[in-house]
């Protein structure tokens, strides 16, 4: 079995890690790593549980192998909090009840933050189609599009 030495950047932090060729970025955060908010669902692309910002961009951790990552920098949800405190994303999704069993949340909460990073005004549309990768059984959508919304409304605001 082949080994590759990867240097990478997770939530802030530069990692080294040594990884066999056919591990994935999902086994790599949640084993090697020990960042466990990532979830595993379908392993094959269709859920989103698992996505986390690689380079900005939200990808299916379960469809990127580790190898590919070298150089990469990784967000997962254990990133999005600052100095103890939840991103506006995750406080909102908790007032407005789109969080029932949390499976999908920090799926959803990646594809979220990665859709307000490149357009803070987004229209519903837009937030739907950002999050249509991800599948939730318990919530439905609305609460959840309508966290989404008001997150980027208070992100727009002036701070005091």
């Amino acid at each position: 079995m082949s080994f590759h030495r990867i240097t990478l950047t997770i939530n802030g932090t530069a990692e080294q890690v040594d990884v066999p060729g056919h591990l994935t970025l999902l086994q790599m955060l949640r084993d090697k790593i020990g960042l466990t908010g990532t979830k595993n669902g379908c392993a094959s692309g269709e859920c989103g549980a698992c996505t986390v910002m690689m380079n900005g961009d939200a990808v299916n951790s379960c469809m990127v192998l580790a190898a590919e990552c070298n150089g990469a920098e990784i967000v997962t949800v254990e990133g999005l909090a600052k100095n103890g405190e939840l991103d506006s994303l995750q406080k909102l999704l908790i007032e407005e009840g789109g969080v029932q069993c949390g499976f999908c949340t920090p799926g959803i909460l990646i594809s979220a933050r990665a859709l307000l990073n490149r357009n803070p005004s987004p229209s519903e549309f837009e937030i739907r189609d950002a999050i249509s990768g991800n599948l939730c059984r318990c919530t439905g959508y609305n609460r959840i599009v309508t966290a989404i919304a008001k997150a980027a409304d208070v992100e727009r605001m002036p701070a005091d």
